[in-house]
């Protein structure tokens, strides 16, 4: 069994609200297509050309992956001319990162 003790100390259990939106952003992170995504955005910014070739998937699948995790407030994107570049915009999505390479190698 595994415990969560921080020195003795009660930690503060966070509010049903707060896990309620977690679990809305963990389901939509959970996707093959949407993990890759992150793992290489956490790496630089993409386009969604780029990163459908990385997934193997159409433009247009990409973009809806992108699109929901835009809407948790994951992801940013940038226009520049006539590309649009996505990057991280939760920078805790590193530290979920690390965990799932470190969990499925």
């Amino acid at each position: 069994m595994y415990r969560y003790i921080m020195a003795g100390k009660k930690q503060q259990l966070t509010s049903v609200e707060g896990m309620e939106e977690a679990a809305k952003c963990l389901k939509t992170l959970a996707h093959p297509h949407r993990l890759r995504m992150v793992q290489m955005l956490l790496r630089g910014e993409y386009t969604v050309g780029e990163l459908a070739e990385a997934c193997g998937i159409q433009s247009h699948m990409a973009s809806e992956h992108l699109k929901l995790m835009e809407r948790c407030g994951l992801l940013a994107n940038e226009r520049v001319g006539r590309k649009i570049y996505y990057e991280i915009a939760e920078p805790h999505l590193a530290n979920i990162m690390a965990c799932v390479e470190a969990r499925f190698k």
